[in-house]
C-alpha cells in the first residue's frame, strides 16, 4: 500500500520531517503489534505523559496512534530519525556498552533494568541479551528497536530525556495522531 503523509510529515524541532520510510516501518509494526503492548496499566508511563496534549484515549487503535505519533517525534529529538545512530558523545555516562545510546530512538542497554520483558524481547531477536547483542540489533533490527522503544515507554517515562522533560510534548500534533489512525484502521 502506497501511503500519502501529510501530519504525519510535520517538522519536529530543527530536525526535520520523518522520512515516509520510518513512518511506513512504524504503521506496519503497529498493524501486526499486539495490543497488550498499549493496553492501560498503572504505570505513570508515556501515556500519563502525553494526555494533556493527546488524551483523552478513545480506543486501542487511538492507543497505539498515540504512541506512533511519540515515536516519530521521538525519533527525530534523539537521533533526526537515523537508525544508525551511535552513542551520545555529549552524555559523560556513555562510556560502557550498557550505558551507550544506540539507534533511531537512543535507548541503552541498561534500560533492560526495568522489566525482564525488555530482557526476554532482546533474548528473541538477538539469542542473548549482552549490552551489545543490544547495540548492534536495535540498529539492525527496526521492528525490534520501535517494539523495545514502545514497550521501554510504557514502564518509564525517565529513560529518556526528551521525554522526561517533556520536551517533546510541544511537537505532538493530534492531526498526525488521527492520520496514524487511519492507516492503523485501514
Amino acid at each position: 500500500m502506497t501511503r500519502h503523509f501529510v501530519a504525519c510529515k510535520q517538522e519536529v524541532y530543527n530536525r526535520g520531517e520523518p522520512p515516509d520510510s520510518f513512518l511506513n516501518e512504524l504503521i506496519d509494526w503497529a498493524k501486526a503489534a499486539p495490543d497488550s503492548i498499549f493496553a492501560k496499566n498503572t504505570l505513570n508511563d508515556i501515556y500519563s505523559n502525553v494526555s494533556s496534549e493527546l488524551g483523552p484515549w478513545l480506543n486501542i487503535n487511538h492507543r497505539k496512534a498515540v504512541m506512533l505519533e511519540v515515536l516519530r517525534v521521538l525519533g527525530g529529538f534523539e537521533s533526526t530519525w537515523n537508525w544508525n545512530a551511535g552513542v551520545d558523545v555529549t552524555n559523560p555516562n556513555s562510556n560502557t556498552p550498557c550505558t551507550e545510546e544506540a539507534g533511531l530512538f537512543q535507548c541503552s542497554g541498561n534500560s533492560m533494568s526495568f522489566s525482564t520483558d525488555l530482557k526476554d524481547l532482546l533474548e528473541v531477536a538477538a539469542g542473548n541479551h549482552s549490552c551489545e547483542s543490544f547495540i548492534l540489533t536495535t540498529k539492525s533490527n527496526h521492528k525490534f528497536a520501535i517494539e523495545y522503544c514502545a514497550r521501554l515507554l510504557r514502564f518509564t517515562v525517565n529513560h529518556h530525556g526528551p521525554v522526561k522533560g517533556k520536551h517533546i510534548n510541544p511537537w505532538l500534533k493530534r492531526d498526525a495522531v488521527n492520520e496514524f489512525m487511519y492507516f492503523i484502521e485501514n
